[in-house]
């Protein structure tokens, strides 16, 4: 298994609608295997293939206690049961550092296929709900900055290229510093 790069918003690579996934085969499985480690890793409670620049509707998401049951979810779609909504804090590992209220369904109808081919039709209700509509909205090009304030995003957004512009200096400064340092033929 591999952990993979995750995409960081404002990449607008992140704004790619993802395509259905038409055969699960090794290649599928072994892109979900690495997405779950990716997200144990960053830690992360979900994670959409449209995050580590593979655009096919795939989602990982794990939101137990102990954070020891993942699920795998092919082509998913949801549906509203209820019209109550319910407000949960959000963040995103494509928007490192940010959090902010989100108003999602509070219980919802959830479609997919697992890793193995086998239809997954269940309610979901509560943590499980919210973050089954925040992958989603990944698939479909929307990130959970699009319900907050043009303000509230062009602020995350400003701090996030300076974060990377800060990184790509301080990642050049390392490498002039570190070729400097090398033996000299």
């Amino acid at each position: 298994m591999a952990l993979l790069p995750i995409l960081e918003f404002p990449d607008p690579r992140l704004r790619k609608v993802a395509v259905d996934i038409t055969e699960i085969n090794d290649d599928i499985r072994k892109l979900a295997k690495d997405m779950i480690e990716t997200m144990y890793d960053a830690p992360g409670i979900g994670l959409a293939a449209s995050q580590v620049n593979v655009h096919q509707r795939l989602v990982v998401i794990d939101v137990s206690d102990d954070g020891d049951d993942p699920r795998v979810l092919i082509n998913p779609s949801w549906e509203p049961l209820t019209d109550e909504m319910q407000n949960y804090q959000e963040g995103c590992l494509s928007v490192p550092e940010f959090y902010d209220d989100v108003a999602r369904y509070s219980k919802i109808k959830l479609n997919a296929l697992n890793e193995n081919g086998e239809t997954i039709s269940e309610e979901a209700e509560g943590l499980f709900a919210v973050c089954i509509q925040h992958e989603l909205d990944h698939l479909n090009g929307k990130l959970f900055v699009d319900y907050l304030s043009n303000l509230k995003r062009d602020r995350i957004r400003k701090k996030l290229e300076k974060k990377h512009r800060d990184d790509i200096k301080e990642a050049l400064y390392t490498a002039q510093a570190k070729a400097k340092m090398a033996p000299q033929p």
